[in-house]
């Protein structure tokens, strides 16, 4: 197969809200486009993007899909991106290496909070945008609804290009307002041919194809002057104009249809290779010297019998098979092999390989991760960023069978490869293996993913909160060690004064010796000793920030003096001062949004406050209420149940890190003396 030049390409990312249609959209817009022969469905698990059998047990994407059709002569690489919060990894990472977006609302909920926050990420980006209002053929489904809040909220630039031809489960098709035709329901089959507009329809269609012009017509000074003096715009002329503008992210169409029923394909696909602009025209903001070949890695898999996969975007140049690159990070060469489309989970060879803009697969690369850069020539390159956010939930994790461990912890860190925002780590103070993770399912799911691929089964304990402690008063104490064995002995002595930093955050270690009464070279091992301590405060064993060290004196042996004497001095001296500065204990905080049924908002309500919740306001919307709050995490670590079983399963959630806040007495020494009885436990053992 040869390689699509630059600007026969269009890479989208599918984004929205869980439960929009995302996958249901993408498999709609397969089958019109001829890449599949039927039209994939979540509920039946043949959808291509959604494979793995986590997504078919859950129905729901918790990775991307990377898929690809070919429409007008134009490759479009599809990516499939999970909407539940706790799976954003993959989707923040697609919208790195995408041109446009197409945002997926729900005609019945309408405008949700993780749409809202994937705009402003695209926005951010500087991504073309097309919204596409799906499942209007439900219950209370309305797209007029939908269209002003996301002109409300999101921007007045959005624009309808469509209307839709009845509502609920009369929706017979939709009208494109480009060139006044309408799309009949296919019933199944691929879109049938354009039609008129059904007679019932005309006014509203015209009231709206006014409203198009009005709009697409201020964003091009020529069209406008004839506008204005009365000339008729044709329809041809107002696409090309729309394309302009969607291009230079003056207007953001808004479509429709029903993705299920392989409505309103037709003309999404047309708006994409005809509004979304190429990579030739609009090159990613990753800058790359030279005219070598230059791949963005934004994605690895861990395939248990293909090895690590590793899915790139071609920077410049073109990537070609059997060709050796040169990873940026670790500066060495990486021999790429046979090079792969992937559509779903089929690998397909790639022939020729990839030119600049396209986005390819290879397997088997050594030592090359996520966000690295490969190269045709070994050169300085500022490495992209995700900013992916950091996990906020961990749990302990213990192999169910003996001997395990080792491979726990291989298998894990290959699923972290995939997913980088899953940390795993050691406790120091328990010895415990912890899995950290966006949310309760994210973790449920790697461990899922772990037995099914790599046959090793664990067991999850209840998360631990990441506690941490601080001080309130300022404090002074010496810590002085001594030590003779018989030939030559320890000593360190060090006072420090120590005092809280009123964010809470942070430390400061200020040296104030003067006199030389401790040498420079010991200075150093007195702040090491200090660190070391503070990974383990004495309250609960959680890690202390929020403290400046000052350093105003001591002494030392000229003989017996030594750096590790001048460590342990510092770590004495530390725990001496913190038990006297009024140590308390901190705790995250997180900023909640919950959307319910309006019926049920009393007794979610209810349930924050009885979880020490903040209510900070709620907003209905179209028979659902939001529900904005800040909790804490120790209180909400398993909430997803105790949601489902106050709506009955109606609601949904997402919960984000905001800051720590001291933790109220009375709850503070139940955790104090439970870290205590476990400090026992483990010295018994």
């Amino acid at each position: 197969m040869p390689a699509y030049e630059p600007s026969k390409i269009r890479n989208i990312a599918v984004v929205g809200h869980r439960g929009t249609g995302k996958t249901s959209l993408v498999e709609a817009l397969l089958f019109q486009a001829g890449a599949t022969n039927r039209l994939g469905s979540v509920e039946q698990a043949t959808a291509v993007s959604d494979w793995e059998e986590e997504e078919h047990k859950r129905q729901m994407s918790l990775s991307a899909g990377f898929c690809h059709v070919e429409w007008q002569g134009r490759k479009v690489n599809l990516l499939d991106t999970p909407g539940d919060p706790g799976f954003q990894a993959d989707t923040v990472a697609a919208l790195r290496v995408v041109e446009g977006a197409i945002l997926v609302v729900n005609a019945v909920a309408g405008l949700e909070v993780q749409t809202t926050r994937l705009w402003e990420r695209s926005e951010h980006l500087n991504l073309s945008r097309v919204l596409f209002v799906n499942m209007l053929d439900r219950e209370r489904a309305d797209f007029f609804t939908a269209l002003e809040q996301i002109q409300s909220d999101l921007s007045e630039h959005c624009v309808a290009i469509q209307i839709p031809i009845g509502h609920e489960h009369e929706l017979q098709g939709v009208v494109d307002l480009l060139h006044m035709r309408a799309y009949m329901s296919p019933e199944g089959g691929r879109e049938e041919e354009p039609s008129d507009i059904p007679a019932g329809l005309a006014d509203q269609a015209a009231e709206y194809r006014e409203k198009l012009v009005d709009a697409v017509v201020e964003t091009d000074e020529a069209v406008m002057e004839r506008y204005l003096e009365g000339e008729e715009i044709s329809g041809d002329e107002l696409a090309a104009a729309l394309k302009n503008a969607v291009s230079r992210d003056e207007i953001f169409p808004v479509t429709c249809g029903a993705a299920t029923k392989n409505l309103g394909t037709t003309s999404l696909l047309d708006l994409i290779v005809e509004g979304i602009p190429s990579p030739a025209k609009k090159p990613l903001p990753i800058e790359v010297p030279g005219d070598g070949a230059a791949a963005f890695v934004f994605k690895t898999l861990a395939d248990p019998f293909a090895g690590r996969i590793t899915i790139f975007r071609v920077l410049s140049g073109q990537v070609a098979a059997d060709s050796t690159l040169v990873n940026a990070r670790t500066r060495g060469k990486e021999r790429l092999g046979q090079l792969l489309v992937l559509q779903g989970k089929e690998h397909a060879p790639a022939g020729d390989g990839f030119a600049m803009g396209d986005i390819g697969a290879v397997a088997k690369l050594k030592e090359t991760a996520t966000a690295d850069v490969l190269l045709s020539e070994d050169k300085q390159v500022e490495l992209p960023q995700l900013e992916l956010p950091q996990p906020v939930m961990s749990f302990a994790v213990t192999p169910k069978a003996k001997g395990d461990e080792e491979k726990v912890g291989t298998s894990l860190r290959r699923l972290a490869e995939e997913d980088p925002t899953l940390v795993l780590r050691r406790d120091e103070q328990t010895g415990e293996q912890l899995l950290a993770g966006m949310s309760q399912m994210h973790v449920e799911v790697a461990v899922e993913r772990m037995k099914r691929r790599f046959g090793v089964d664990v067991e999850l304990h209840r998360p631990r909160v990441p506690y941490l402690e601080t001080i309130r008063k300022e404090s002074r104490a010496q810590g002085r060690y001594k030590k003779q064995t018989g030939g030559r002995g320890q000593f360190g002595d060090c006072h420090i004064v120590l005092e809280p930093l009123e964010s809470h955050e942070g430390y400061e270690f200020v040296d104030k010796i003067v006199g030389g009464v401790i040498p420079q070279g010991f200075r150093p091992a007195v702040d090491k000793g200090i660190q070391e301590a503070m990974r383990r405060g004495e309250l609960a064993g959680a890690p202390v920030q929020g403290v400046r060290v000052r350093l105003v004196d001591g002494s030392y042996h000229s003989v017996d003096s030594s750096e590790m004497a001048f460590k342990i001095a510092g770590s004495m001296a530390f725990k001496a001062a913190y038990e006297q500065a009024d140590p308390v204990l901190l705790e995250p905080i997180m900023a909640l949004e919950a959307t319910v049924p309006d019926e049920s908002v009393g007794a979610v309500n209810g349930d924050l406050n009885s979880r020490r919740g903040r209510l900070h306001g709620m907003e209905p919307r179209g028979g659902m209420t939001t529900i904005r709050a800040e909790v804490p995490m120790a209180e909400i670590l398993t909430y997803a149940q105790s949601l489902t079983s106050l709506t009955g399963g109606r609601a949904d959630y997402t919960m984000t890190f905001l800051r720590y806040e001291e933790v109220p007495t009375h709850v503070a020494q139940k955790i104090v003396e439970q870290a205590r009885r476990e400090r026992e436990e483990t010295k018994a053992s």
